[in-house]
């Protein structure tokens, strides 16, 4: 267990921008920062972060909360992960007791695959570093490669045994089951026997964005021509490598830095531009790049630039890779190596200057490095060239930007020397053909089918429902405010004798006028959770003059917390459209805190009235009773509602 000592000194302590700053690009947006949301494929950003608050909403997904809720959602840690992650980041010590061999079977499947592998990978490392197998063979490997010790410690490079079952021995040995060595693919499991999966090859650990270890890459060591020579781990609970790419958590902070992505293709690669200095690098793993891999990027940056080595075979089948960071909207440059060279070699022979140099002078637009590729194998022959302007033309009709499509048609134009109005009208073609397609797998009416013609229902606003969640967010942002409230009074004229409304003022906190005032009129919340939180901060802004947002919605339970988080964040929506760059000023409620509290009190009472009137009437059809009580009771609501109508009037005059 951690000590709530720790706890506290981790919420204390974190930051939510710069957490989550390590895994989505921030764009600062007035006092708060805005971004894409990690939660969904989205162009637009709809997720907010409040440094003020330290709270952030996704408006795409719902989601929202503090940075232990974040990393709970998005790195699916349990608490107790999400707090041990934020007090490394923040080197903090955390106080807590060792787990034990109860407590390790006790955890589920995901956790334990999770245990494994973090075992795993400091098992691998041991052997690399403290045996005479390990520095003779894999060590020297690393080392005749030009890796350093830093860069071997740094990305926690290990070597496997070249024995059937060392590892997995161990594992058991140590309290590890079996059967989760065997999910995450460390294990191979034969009837009654049982086989190291990398036996006798170095190790490179695949990260997740937070730093889990979520698999492995394994290179043999031999000429073996019936093995392969990259093994990885298999999908499991915890590693779909469709959506992780190798080195993202050492490069996540340089790539939002440098705005910028270096995209290449093995792990070596990575790690020897790494190592050079270029660290805004990243791997698919030897796999197919996949969609969500490219939106991993795009969290942190709109550019990519793909290197490739010089093998024109890997070059066109990697041409659908670049096809697809386009329909994610993405910028992609190219840039492709001397014959003979991959980023590895050419990191390794070269320095930094010399590297960055050269990826800056080669990197090409993807529409001229495409033209000048399939210009080059279409030749003299003119079939060849319809077809590669064709295939040029399909690429541009990815790019979601309108813009952009034109301008890269010019310069398809200028480049393959055909006219811009043959390219767009092929392109028109293109599109007309994906509407087409669309639009037949859309269900259509069979033959002779009558279809009802529905109108659209209106959502209607609930009212109450509205005004309830309202004193829940003044309460949260305004309870502890002291404010001058004036109330209207009856009281006679002393002049007419007509009965009036009178101003007076007193000064009160906000969350005790709203207490009183509710309290007066036995008002009670209908909605369940509002009513929860109602008590909630009654009893906690009672109890204590320093109230804090922050380290209020650290003492909630998630569901609770989430709630609060989207009151609170629910109006910042509105600050993703940029209102004051359109001469939009929204008027600041901190500029009349009471008569907002007024206002919402008021118009809650008028609501309640006008329920009760309705209800009463309802009776007075329904009820065969003298009805003359309960007409007087609605006479009586009625004016009641006329003298508070007459109020709200005045409050918001």
């Amino acid at each position: 267990m951690i000590s709530q000592n720790t706890i506290a000194q981790v919420f204390e302590t974190s930051r939510v921008e710069e957490v989550i700053g390590d895994f989505v690009q921030l764009k600062k947006s007035g006092s708060n920062y805005k971004g894409l949301s990690p939660f969904s494929d989205e162009r637009t950003p709809s997720f907010m972060v409040s440094p003020v608050k330290q709270i952030w909403k996704d408006f795409s997904s719902g989601k929202g909360g503090n940075a232990v809720t974040f990393l709970m959602e998005h790195e699916h840690f349990t608490y107790p992960e999400a707090i041990r992650y934020l007090a490394k980041k923040y080197n903090i010590e955390i106080e807590e007791t060792e787990q034990t061999n109860e407590q390790k079977e006790a955890a589920d499947a995901r956790e334990s695959l999770y245990l494994v592998n973090t075992f795993a990978n400091n098992y691998f490392q041991d052997i690399l570093h403290k045996t005479d197998k390990g520095k003779a063979i894999g060590k020297s490997y690393f080392v005749e490669r030009g890796f350093s010790e830093e860069t071997i410690s740094k990305f926690q490079l290990g070597y496997s045994l070249d024995e059937w079952s060392a590892f997995t021995d161990r594992a058991v040995k140590e309290g590890y089951k079996l059967e989760f060595l065997e999910q995450t693919g460390l294990t191979i499991v034969k009837e009654t026997k049982t086989f190291d999966r990398f036996k006798g090859r170095i190790m490179f650990p695949i990260h997740s964005m937070s730093g889990r270890i979520l698999g492995f890459g394994g290179r043999i060591l031999t000429n073996d021509k019936k093995a392969a020579k990259y093994l990885n781990s298999p999908e499991s609970l915890v590693y779909n490598k469709s959506k992780v790419l190798y080195g993202l958590y050492f490069a996540k902070q340089d790539i939002a830095k440098e705005d910028n992505c270096f995209l290449v293709e093995g792990y070596t690669d990575v790690i020897q531009m790494y190592q050079t200095g270029v660290k805004n690098v990243v791997s698919s793993s030897g796999t197919a790049l996949t969609s969500d891999q490219i939106r991993l990027i795009n969290r942190l940056t709109k550019n990519i630039t793909v290197l490739f080595d010089g093998d024109a075979a890997g070059l066109r089948a990697s041409l659908r890779g670049i096809d697809l960071i386009l329909e994610q909207g993405m910028n992609v440059r190219v840039c492709t190596f001397p014959d003979g060279e991959d980023p590895d070699s050419f990191a390794k022979s070269n320095s930094l200057t010399e590297l960055k140099d050269y990826l800056s002078s080669n990197a090409q637009d993807f529409i001229q490095f495409k033209a000048s590729l399939l210009a080059n194998e279409a030749a003299n022959d003119p079939i060849k060239k319809a077809e590669t302007v064709r295939d040029i033309v399909n690429s541009i009709s990815k790019i979601p930007d309108q813009i952009k499509r034109e301008i890269y048609v010019r310069t398809c134009s200028q480049i393959m020397e055909v006219s811009e109005e043959v390219l767009f009208s092929t392109l028109a073609q293109i599109h007309k053909k994906e509407v087409s397609e669309a639009s037949k797998k859309r269900s259509a009416p069979s033959p002779f089918q009558v279809v009802k013609n529905e109108t659209a229902t209106i959502k209607k606003v609930d009212r109450q429902f509205e005004l309830e969640k309202k004193i829940i967010e003044i309460l949260l942002i305004y309870g502890n405010a002291n404010e001058t409230f004036e109330d209207l009074i009856l009281k006679e004229s002393d002049v007419t004798g007509d009965l009036d409304l009178e101003p007076v003022s007193h000064e009160s906190k906000v969350f005790e006028k709203i207490y009183l005032d509710l309290h007066e009129d036995e008002m009670e919340f209908t909605n369940v959770n509002f009513k929860s939180l109602y008590t909630s901060l009654i009893n906690t802004l009672n109890q204590s003059s320093e109230f804090e947002v922050r380290q209020y919605i650290n003492s909630l339970e998630q569901e609770e917390a989430q709630l609060v988080t989207s009151i609170l964040m629910e109006e910042e929506r509105y600050s993703l459209h940029d209102w004051e760059r359109n001469h939009i000023i929204p008027k600041e409620k901190s500029q009349s805190i009471a008569q907002l509290v007024n206002q919402t009190i008021l118009s809650l009472r008028c609501f309640l009235i006008d329920k009760k009137v309705a209800a009463f009437k309802e009776e007075t059809l329904n009820t065969e009773a003298d009805t003359r009580a309960i007409i007087e009771d609605i006479q009586d609501y009625v004016g009641l509602k006329m003298l508070l109508s007459k109020k709200l009037g005045r409050v918001v005059g």
